[in-house]
């Protein structure tokens, strides 16, 4: 028994330092294969990456100062629909009808308290931190404590995987779906609804102001002519047709003789017209994210996988503050089955 124990071989293995890493969120070291920059710890379960190095705000004063930028333009065009239109639009509402005029005014007060108010809370309040979590350490770092959380090297932290690093704002955003310049802060779990919530308020405060400098500038439009009106009446196409060009022709010449009031309402039309089409393709955009339970920001590091969201209308109600027990009774429309990366 002695002499075949002593001729059995014995295999003795040799680390090289260069396999070897600490793992940054419990302090053990890591064995890993010679090609493998990215591992997981065993352990804590925090991903590492060992060629990731320190990294610098270069542009970060840059960006900042874009924002504010964007920011005064963004309230100096709040202010000016807001006192221009309540200029330009309600003393001719008010020369209708006083009890016409008072209605409209309380609408207007409604809708500007509303929008400036959610504008604040968009961009003035946190876009969401993450909890702060104990690392470095062996003893302080329970089984799995750290699951999928990568090291942060802008801000030296962990960040888990819900987290993204917004260089604009030089923090890590839980739950970040974009930096947005025209309210100069992140969009994120703190502040989504917010955000959700001044979209639509502005929409319908475009759509209000639309209509509204629409129905004053026609009451102060220079008249037309009746031959023009006489033939687009007729029955012709061609002459209708005809009748339609005559028609711009003679608007465009008349607004020359527009007042300045009458050239504020162009302006305020032109510009909620256009803002009203943005602003829908940006509220259906986000909408259709939170209805497939994710953000921009995951649906960009999804392009290219085969990984899908449960697409569900609870996700809308549960982004919203749905109750749990609403939630239930609602029936599961379009719901698609998740699909696993194999």
């Amino acid at each position: 028994m002695v002499d075949s124990n002593l001729n059995k071989e014995h295999l003795v293995t040799v680390v090289s330092e260069d396999h070897e890493t600490l793992c940054w969120g419990c302090g053990l070291r890591l064995l890993h294969p010679p090609n493998a920059p990215v591992f997981k710890c065993g352990w804590c379960g925090a991903i590492t990456d060992k060629y990731e190095s320190k990294c610098d705000h270069k542009d970060y004063w840059w960006r900042r100062m874009r924002d504010r930028c964007f920011v005064c333009v963004l309230v100096g065009f709040i202010l000016f629909v807001i006192c221009g239109g309540v200029w330009a639009v309600y003393p001719v509402i008010f020369s209708i009808s006083f009890v016409f005029g008072i209605f409209h005014l309380t609408i207007t007060g409604i809708l500007s308290i509303t929008t400036v108010l959610l504008f604040t809370l968009t961009a003035f309040r946190s876009a969401g931190t993450q909890p702060i979590i104990e690392w470095g350490s062996y003893p302080a770092v329970g089984k799995n404590q750290l699951e999928n959380y990568t090291f942060c090297r802008y801000c030296s932290k962990p960040k888990s995987p819900r987290t993204h690093h917004c260089r604009t704002c030089g923090i890590c955003v839980l739950d970040m779906d974009h930096h947005c310049p025209f309210i100069g802060n992140c969009v994120g779990a703190t502040n989504h609804r917010h955000f959700i919530a001044f979209l639509v308020s502005v929409l319908v405060s475009t759509m209000y102001v639309t209509i509204m400098s629409a129905y004053a500038g026609l009451h102060i439009w220079p008249p037309l002519p009746h031959r023009y009106l006489d033939h687009l009446r007729a029955g012709n196409r061609s002459l209708a047709w005809r009748a339609l060009q005559d028609v711009a022709i003679a608007l465009a010449s008349s607004a020359v003789l527009l007042s300045t009031r009458g050239l504020v309402l162009v302006y305020l039309f032109v510009s909620s017209t256009s803002l009203e089409i943005g602003i829908s393709v940006l509220l259906w955009q986000q909408l259709c994210y939170i209805y497939e339970g994710q953000t921009y920001l995951d649906s960009l590091s999804m392009r290219g996988g085969d990984e899908a969201g449960d697409k569900d209308c609870k996700n809308l109600f549960r982004f919203f503050g749905c109750p749990y027990p609403v939630l239930r009774f609602l029936p599961n429309f379009w719901n698609s089955p998740k699909s696993h990366r194999k």
